[in-house]
């Protein structure tokens, strides 16, 4: 070997020496990543659907006929009447079979409205003879909005009658936009509208502190949910599933989005029965004196008056029992009959409460107007001033003093 091939292999043996002695321990080869879950089917029984405008996924799931959501069966749906909705949508739903209306619901990302924000799941239930069904129209991503849009067009064709909670003033205007932004003629104008929460918050809201859905789900139906996703959470979970891709962090969206469907579908079992005047039961007085007053703005007065006199036999609150005293004598006089409403008058008069003072002055008037009693009708003056000292209650007592020291007999000439 020549000196320079030796000097050469010295040089090397050097370098891998130094290379030995530097180099950096063998590191494990990391765990493979898990994959994200990019498909809903992993996790929903469902398919991608095709439209003319694009793809988008629908599941749909049955809440068979023997169940029960609470206090209401499933098969209670099926034989609901035809002419159920027709006094609580003021005779503009009439004769429309169960089988024709649909109960719709959106979950958005966002709470507030307006153009930027998405329905990125909407759950249509319906009442077929199987059972109840609800079917969920979902966008994996913004890009799929306009094909959902279109097959929840077509879906919406069977139906005659749409019903929400909340939905015409949040659902639908939301949808309407949604929409026009996607080019897309909105579908509801074929479609009579009914808004439960309306009719349940005349029912409901003397009774209750709140009418939220998933309240009444638990005071009226029975029903208690475990684990639900608060409302004010669900556009956070969308955006970290588009983000992600992992399906499974959305399932109690489409839970809790099937479950309000159902709720409000039950609720339709017992809302609008209760403004039939010949078949509404009651076990709350509360819940009389809401209904009464909607007959009252309805103009509906003998049958509020039915209703209110009933109301106050049960325990009532003082505050309510006072109110509702006051709306029964207020309703006598309207229909001229003063002498009905004297005896509620007085009861109002003789004790304390908001409505004692009103309820003294109503009496002077009826003194004086009615008896030309106008001593008496003083008195009444001069109580309510004690009250609710007032520049007319003064005028008033003005004007029957001087009528009061005037002779009788001179009254008469």
């Amino acid at each position: 070997m020549s000196d320079f091939q030796e000097q050469l292999a010295h040089l090397r043996r050097r370098i891998a020496k130094i290379d030995k002695k530097y180099k950096a321990p063998k590191r494990p080869s990391p765990a493979p990543s898990r994959q994200p879950l990019a498909f809903p089917e992993d996790w929903l029984h469902g398919e991608e659907v095709e439209t003319a405008h694009g793809v988008h996924y629908e599941t749909e799931r049955l809440y068979e006929r023997q169940r029960r959501h609470g206090s209401v069966g499933i098969v209670d749906l099926e034989g609901l009447s035809h002419d159920l909705l027709d006094p609580i949508s003021n005779g503009q739903i009439r004769g429309v079979a169960p089988e024709k209306w649909c109960f719709l619901d959106t979950e958005t990302t966002g709470l507030a409205g307006g153009s930027g924000t998405y329905a990125f799941l909407v759950g249509v239930g319906r009442i077929t003879p199987q059972g109840f069904r609800v079917r969920q129209f979902f966008m994996r991503d913004f890009g799929e909005e306009a094909s959902l849009l279109s097959a929840l067009t077509e879906h919406l064709k069977q139906f005659e009658v749409l019903i929400t909670y909340n939905g015409r003033t949040y659902d639908q205007p939301l949808l309407e936009t949604r929409f026009r932004m996607t080019r897309q003629r909105p579908p509801f104008s074929s479609l009579e509208h009914l808004d439960l929460l309306f009719g349940a918050r005349r029912l409901w809201n003397l009774r209750f502190d709140s009418c939220r859905l998933v309240e009444l789900e638990n005071q009226i139906l029975g029903v208690e949910r475990q684990g639900d996703l608060p409302g004010e959470l669900i556009p956070y979970v969308y955006f970290e599933y588009v983000r992600t891709q992992e399906i499974f962090s959305l399932m109690p969206v489409f839970h809790h989005n099937a479950i309000d469907i159902l709720t409000l579908a039950c609720l339709t079992a017992i809302v609008p029965r209760a403004f039939h005047v010949d078949s509404a039961e009651f076990s709350h007085g509360a819940e009389m004196v809401g209904l009464a007053r909607w007959w009252r703005q309805a103009e509906q007065h003998e049958n509020a008056l039915a209703l209110f006199r009933q109301a106050i036999e049960k325990n009532l609150s003082d505050e309510l029992l006072f109110r509702t005293l006051w709306d029964i004598a207020a309703l006598e006089k309207k229909l001229g009959r003063e002498h009905a409403a004297l005896p509620v008058l007085t009861d109002l008069a003789a004790s304390h409460n908001p409505w004692r003072a009103a309820a003294f002055v109503e009496l002077a008037k009826y003194y004086e107007r009615r008896e030309r009693n106008y001593a008496l009708a003083l008195e009444m003056t001069r109580s309510a001033m004690e009250l609710d000292p007032s520049e007319a209650l003064e005028r008033r007592a003005t004007r029957l003093e001087k009528r009061v020291a005037v002779p009788k007999t001179s009254r008469l000439i």
